[in-house]
């Protein structure tokens, strides 16, 4: 492995129900480092940039709609394989069939209100961590 960065956000769900110091122990007592921190509101043009690789699927609208509708925080996360290490971390997509012990699998409770986003590739760490940190 190789030490990278990645974007964690969590989303207006994590944040409404104060999840946000649990989602940032769980990175941090995994080993990860928080290389950057802050809240903010994500705008309409942001989130389609954002966004932008699901702009033709038909739940495109209602990732926008969501991520837009409350404050966010976001992160930038450093260490060993931090990509990979994230995204176990968080467990699937769908919180009904996260595993016990990640965060959507403790936590969440639907698939469009799932907590945490995380970056799934280099490329898109890559990306994603100029738009909210450049």
């Amino acid at each position: 492995m190789s030490l990278e960065s990645t974007l964690l956000i969590v989303k207006p769900d994590g944040v409404a129900r104060g999840l946000v110091g649990e989602v940032l122990r769980r990175a941090e007592a995994k080993g990860l480092r928080i290389a950057g921190l802050r809240t903010m509101t994500i705008d309409r043009s942001l989130a389609e940039e954002h966004y932008g690789e699901h702009r033709d699927k038909p739940f495109f609208g209602e990732l926008v709609a969501f991520i837009t509708s409350g404050p966010v925080v976001v992160a930038r996360l450093d260490g060993e394989g931090a990509i990979d290490v994230l995204r176990t971390l968080m467990g699937s997509t769908d919180p009904a069939t996260a595993p016990p012990g990640t965060i959507r699998g403790d936590l969440g409770l639907i698939i469009t209100q799932n907590i945490v986003h995380g970056s799934d590739s280099s490329d898109s760490a890559e990306r994603e961590l100029k738009l909210f940190f450049d």
